[in-house]
């Protein structure tokens, strides 16, 4: 079922829309509704809570002996360094 509104858009959007209408030989009430149906797919995907979350991978290592990791001139030296 489809239903008429009014809504109110940017000058420069809506002719943009225009002519990408007329390239493609539909509506701009077409490009419209599949535009606003890919962006909520889009925004449903992305909050979809079944969706697994992406998780990065963690090491445990130590720093070489000797390293203070709290030593910030320290750490700046030994990255400096050619050894």
């Amino acid at each position: 079922m489809n239903t008429r509104t009014t809504i109110t858009i940017d000058e420069d959007l809506l002719d943009r829309l225009k002519m990408r209408a007329t390239r493609d030989k539909t509506t701009v009430s077409a490009l419209v509704e599949e535009d606003l149906r890919l962006a909520e797919a889009r925004r449903a995907a992305q909050s979809d809570p079944s969706r697994p979350r992406f998780t990065l991978p963690t090491f445990y290592i130590e720093p070489l002996p000797g390293v203070d990791l709290n030593d910030n001139a320290a750490l700046l030296d030994l990255m400096e360094s050619d050894e």
